[in-house]
């Protein structure tokens, strides 16, 4: 089973954190399996904005963004050509993997 290390970083200036996936995980999967704070406000079933994060690295080890995530992160607070969905970075390389957590005090979509 393959195992990468997912480095949390948080806009609001809170110290980094880095934790192990394992193939198969998501990043919301490994955040909130470490009590980090990234809302959720559909599950993790690619149903609304909230978990919306910006990938600094390991974006080529990521599935492709489905046209619904694409929709999704239109709506999001601040998008960029790295956002992404947490719900949707399904850990599938070998290559660690960076995420920015946007700042966290808004209700989303």
């Amino acid at each position: 089973m393959k195992v990468v290390n997912i480095t949390f970083k948080f806009a609001d200036g809170s110290p980094d954190e880095t934790h192990p996936a394992v193939e198969g995980e998501s990043v919301l999967d490994v955040a909130l399996n470490n009590d980090i704070k990234l809302q959720h406000n559909c599950g993790g079933v690619c149903g609304c904005s909230t978990c919306h994060v910006y990938v600094e690295a390991g974006m080529d080890d990521l599935p492709e963004i489905s046209d619904k995530e694409e929709d999704y992160i239109d709506r999001a607070v601040d998008p960029r050509i790295n956002s992404r969905l947490g719900c949707q970075c399904v850990v599938q390389g070998n290559e660690d993997i960076v995420i920015t957590i946007p700042e966290q005090d808004f209700l989303g979509h």
